[in-house]
């Protein structure tokens, strides 16, 4: 692997404009496809298939043809002054009005009045019309936009309050706006401040933008193929962002430390891309890994959001190992530091910040081990307590006519309004589908936290009928849960009474569903990564312990970034400085989606580390002076990597959507937790404790793992045709050094 890298690195340096062209063709291409391709749409795949939820959904979508869930919606919610009644003369007209002129729009299918529905409080305080067009949120004319907004501003006028629900009019989800370019500039001062070199810190993010523009253009160019979101390339996007960065920062990192080893520029890059290089394809490959694996999940939407962020690291990597060297040719002296250029390259010192540290940690391991792991086990805590749901419209800004108009629904006709459950009953089986269905209905209205039932409706076939139960509880509240547990209980009994079935969905049954599945599939899914990471870094570090330690590791950083999150944005605790006004449970898929991501990126900093320690190793430094050297060459960059993943990931906190805010900050204290506690502190400790036993292999087990060299000890050897400082004559080279 490493002799393979190297000549990689010193080909696309010695080609260097034919690699440029050959990249800039790649861009051209992807971006002519996006150009040309059209707009994404929804692919109308269920979100989650086997779901008692979905099933009924796609029942209804069956029997019920005419309806289309898909299409955007308004729910007008209209609240009277105090003392007075939404039922009054001019209020009543004024309501009457707004649905008559909001029915007359050509893209509307139907506006329903409150008078009309009974959709009037029971002391008179509120009301709501609902208005269903033909076309989703997205495809609505802003001629349509306006009208419902002029309407809803005329009845403002009138003295009601009026907020407006639903799809029509809500804000599309921004992926993090200007908090991805603060993201991006402190990356920039980070690198800066690593290399003190313009260049140095320039070439990194110039490499991930182009890595990132290359990605973001395929799946633009896909997404009407494959029904890829807003959502799958944003997480793209930070992914693909924090590792481009990093990877072309380790090869930069190791092409200055080989220049100031003597090095002529051309042999510095093939040993960078071919010593760092190997740990940059290792590294890429746990989380591809990570994300790949996301499609045992079984939601198409985390499948697709996995797959295309992993594309986004393979391109990540691949720029690493020939871009960067490619740009390194053009400018072999720019990315060193500014002393480097005047003075001349010189021999890194013996002692710096990181190898202090590391001995620092080699003369007490027991105690910082112990403070490690009790302090992430604190921080732990928390994640006992998680509570996973779908936040929707509650967890909106106050500011949010949609949150307005969901606390005024509250507020009229009980918290469990916002959720009502979907039941379709299937009567084909039935001798008697009419009172079959009037059977169930009874059942279902009369079960305890149920509030109130809606006369069945059947559809034109005759074989099938809807209604709809209102909880007595909130969407997310434990009690509902349980409520629907509860109705689903009663189908055996109602079967064998009725000859009819019945299945339970809307988004309230549908979240609680998604939930369960995705906490059934936590475990599963943490075994299939584990287990390929842990053979991958078996091959890799040639040990048993270490990648055990590793894994070990990783769950101590996840359970406490899973810790952190329930603490803010379930507990509420420092909520309001992130911009969350209301706490709540845990999107669903929040907690998969990070341990996925977290695992993979823990494996990116296990390898840049724990690789040069090997290395040291293997090249003749006992264990502990191993430790030492890796820290000593990686420790700061490292640490520098870590502080710019936290800075992209945070970036995404200012995103408007939940997900993306949510997982933004789990993903950025979890490099926290885990670059800094235990990749920092964790794992010398470990190392320190285990000595020569931490390399230890059994030797039936080292004749069957493959070689891949990642340490470079193929390297010690010179190459026939190492060239010299101009790039054409021979030059003899030292020995792989550490």
């Amino acid at each position: 692997m490493a002799t393979f890298l190297y000549r990689m690195g010193r080909t696309a340096f010695q080609r260097r404009w034919l690699v440029l062209l050959l990249w800039a063709v790649v861009l051209g291409a992807v971006g002519l496809g996006a150009a040309k391709a059209p707009a994404a749409s929804d692919d109308g795949t269920s979100f989650m298939p086997g779901i008692e939820a979905q099933k009924a959904f796609d029942l209804i979508g069956e029997r019920f043809p005419g309806s289309d869930a898909n299409g955007a919606n308004a729910r007008i919610v209209f609240v009277a002054p105090d003392g007075e009644k939404v039922t009054a003369g001019d209020n009543r007209a004024a309501i009457d009005k707004l649905v008559t002129e909001a029915a007359d729009e050509p893209q509307v299918a139907s506006a329903v009045g409150p008078f009309t529905a009974g959709a009037v409080s029971k002391d008179g305080s509120t009301a709501y019309a609902t208005v269903n067009y033909k076309v989703k949120a997205a495809d609505l004319t802003d001629a349509a936009k306006a009208a419902l907004e002029k309407a809803v501003d005329q009845v403002r006028d009138s003295g009601l309050t009026v907020e407006v629900g639903g799809t029509a009019l809500a804000e599309q989800p921004a992926a993090g706006g200007s908090s991805e370019v603060i993201g991006i500039a402190l990356a920039a001062v980070v690198l800066l401040i690593t290399f003190g070199s313009l260049a140095a810190a320039g070439l990194p993010l110039l490499t991930a933008v182009v890595g990132i523009g290359i990605s973001m253009a395929a799946i633009m160019a896909l997404g009407s193929t494959f029904g890829l979101s807003l959502t799958t390339g944003t997480l793209a996007t930070m992914l693909g962002l924090a590792v481009g960065i990093d990877y072309a920062l380790f090869v930069v990192s190791r092409y200055r430390e080989e220049r100031a080893g003597g090095h002529d520029p051309r042999e510095a890059t093939g040993l960078a891309v071919g010593t760092a290089g190997s740990a940059v394809v290792f590294a890429g490959l746990t989380v591809v890994i990570a994300l790949a694996g996301l499609s045992v999940v079984g939601v198409p939407m985390l499948t697709k959001m996995g797959l295309c962020a992993a594309g986004a690291v393979v391109v990540a990597v691949l720029i690493a190992l020939t871009l960067v060297p490619a740009l390194l040719g053009m400018w072999p002296n720019a990315v060193l530091s500014r002393a480097a250029r005047k003075s001349g390259p010189k021999a890194p010192t013996a002692d710096n910040g990181g190898s202090r540290w590391a001995r620092f940690v080699l003369r007490r391991p027991v105690a910082v081990l112990v403070t490690c792991v009790a302090g992430l086990g604190v921080l732990a805590l928390p994640a006992a307590s998680l509570e996973m749901g779908m936040p929707g419209a509650e967890s909106k800004p106050v500011s949010s006519t949609e949150r307005r108009a969901y606390d005024a629904l509250a507020d009229g006709f009980g918290a469990g309004f916002n959720g009502p459950l979907t039941i379709v009953v299937d009567v084909k089986g039935a001798a008697e589908p009419k009172a079959a269905v009037k059977e169930i209905a009874k059942e279902i209205g009369a079960t305890s936290g149920v509030v109130s039932a809606s006369p069945a409706r059947f559809n034109q076939a005759g074989d099938a009928a809807l209604f709809s139960a209102v909880p007595a509880t909130g969407p997310n509240d434990e009690d509902t849960k349980g409520l629907v547990q509860n109705i689903r209980a009663q189908r055996p009994a109602l079967e064998r009474e009725t000859g009819a079935t019945f299945e339970v969905t809307g988004s309230t049954a549908m979240n609680i569903d998604v939930a369960q599945a995705l906490q059934d599939a936590l475990v599963p899914y943490l075994a299939v990564i584990v287990v390929l990471a842990l053979i991958l870094l078996l091959v890799v570090f040639r040990s048993v312990l270490v990648p055990v330690k590793a894994a070990l590791g990783f769950l101590l950083s996840v359970l406490a970034a899973l810790g952190a999150v329930v603490a803010v944005f379930q507990w509420g605790w420092g909520a309001e400085l992130l911009g969350v006004e209301q706490a709540g449970p845990i999107m669903s898929l929040m907690p998969i989606f990070l341990v996925g991501i977290v695992f993979g990126l823990a494996m990116d900093y296990e390898v840049f580390l724990v690789s040069r320690m090997r290395e040291a190793y293997v090249h003749g430094d006992r264990a502990p002076q191993a430790v030492v050297t890796g820290f000593r060459h990686s420790a700061r960059v490292v640490v520098a990597a870590a502080v710019i993943m936290i800075a992209v990931f945070s970036g995404f906190i200012g995103a408007d959507e939940s997900m993306i805010k949510t997982i933004g900050f789990g993903l950025a204290v979890a490099v926290l937790f885990d670059a800094f506690v235990v990749r920092m502190a964790l794992v010398p400790a470990v190392l320190a404790l285990l000595g020569d036993k931490a390399w230890w292999l059994p030797h039936w087990l080292d004749r069957l793992l493959p070689r891949v060299d990642v340490e470079g000890t193929g390297l010690a050897a010179p190459p026939a045709h190492s060239a010299g400082p101009a790039g054409n004559e021979p030059a003899p080279r030292e020995s792989a050094r550490v």
